[in-house]
């Protein structure tokens, strides 16, 4: 029971690890927080300064959600893995670092689904990157990818953890881009430069 919770503890802890804050805090001397969407998460890192400061983000985001919902899974099986995962999810949109005020989840939430069911990550993966190839809209592609998560969990009969996972933090990930949704509406939402490597 110690575990468990330690686990689940342990999953907020390093998803409030703010990398894209420290990388551009380390390596461009700016405060990425007041640029762009204003958030911590990947693509504010690409579009602010470039793709190679992005993928690195990206890649340590989905790392702080993989491994404590890999522990988790270790630890206590799937319900503590996915209980692991979710707290990652929050801690990175929710960072007590930074005042509560970070990403929307979305790598961190893959690498939980890397983690607990590789198959709806892998088919979220290609369905966010087929929308991002043709759209170029990173909400889109997001929002989609979390649809398709829930998706392929119910069609492959996931457990019930992963399930409620895929439902609970994709519906999470959809409202976090409320304001992506209103911009795609007045079409004002900008679109990603994916060749851009500043």
């Amino acid at each position: 029971m110690i575990a468990n919770v330690v686990a689940v503890a342990a999953g907020y802890v390093s998803g409030s690890l703010p990398f894209g804050y420290w990388i551009v805090r380390l390596l461009r001397n700016a405060d990425v927080r007041t640029l762009g969407s204003k958030n911590t998460g990947a693509t504010n890192v690409w579009r602010s300064f470039g793709s190679r400061l992005g993928i690195a983000t990206l890649l340590l985001d989905l790392a702080k959600g993989a491994a404590p919902a890999l522990a988790g899974v270790l630890v206590g099986g799937s319900t503590v893995g996915v209980l692991a995962g979710t707290a990652a999810v929050l801690g990175h949109s929710f960072p007590v670092l930074l005042g509560f005020s970070g990403g929307k989840g979305v790598a961190t939430g893959a690498g939980v689904l890397l983690a607990v069911a590789p198959v709806s990550f892998a088919v979220a993966v290609g369905v966010f990157a087929l929308a991002l190839v043709i759209g170029r809209f990173v909400s889109v592609a997001s929002m989609l990818g979390a649809v398709a998560c829930f998706v392929t969990a119910l069609a492959t009969g996931q457990p019930g953890p992963v399930l409620a996972f895929c439902g609970i933090v994709g519906s999470f990930v959809i409202l976090r881009h409320r304001a992506n949704i209103g911009r795609l509406a007045a079409r004002t939402e900008p679109r990603i430069r994916l060749r851009k490597t500043a």
